[in-house]
């Protein structure tokens, strides 16, 4: 099975690049969710954060040289976590007031001072 994100690193497959580093680039999603989504992977196939900690923490500290806050930097690990592509990457995406964008881990359940448990 082809991996698009690998295919993306070898230049095999388009994708509009944020930036680069050694280790890591930068992409825009194809559905970007709120302006200035990003997606960040390592340049070598890893197949969720827990698979290899030392390029995670590669992959983390360049979106967090990238992202501009107010922002989510969001992953998951395996397909129940909502994993669709299967090489590590982290969505960095920029949040402002009222955007409306309601993450897919909001329970809506309240806990007894108003925030979710």
């Amino acid at each position: 099975m082809t991996c698009i994100f690998c295919e993306i690193v070898a230049g095999r497959a388009p994708a509009e690049y944020v930036g680069t580093n050694k280790d890591c680039i930068a992409i825009i999603p194809l559905n970007p969710v709120t302006p200035g989504h990003a997606i960040v992977l390592p340049k070598v196939h890893v197949t969720d954060f827990a698979d290899e900690p030392v390029i995670t923490g590669k992959v983390f500290e360049f979106a967090s040289y990238l992202a501009d806050t107010p922002a989510n930097l969001i992953t998951s690990a395996g397909k129940v976590a909502t994993q669709s592509v299967f090489h590590l990457h982290v969505h960095i995406v920029p949040r402002h007031f009222n955007d409306k964008l309601a993450l897919p881990w909001h329970s809506g359940k309240h806990g007894k001072n108003g925030t979710d448990r």
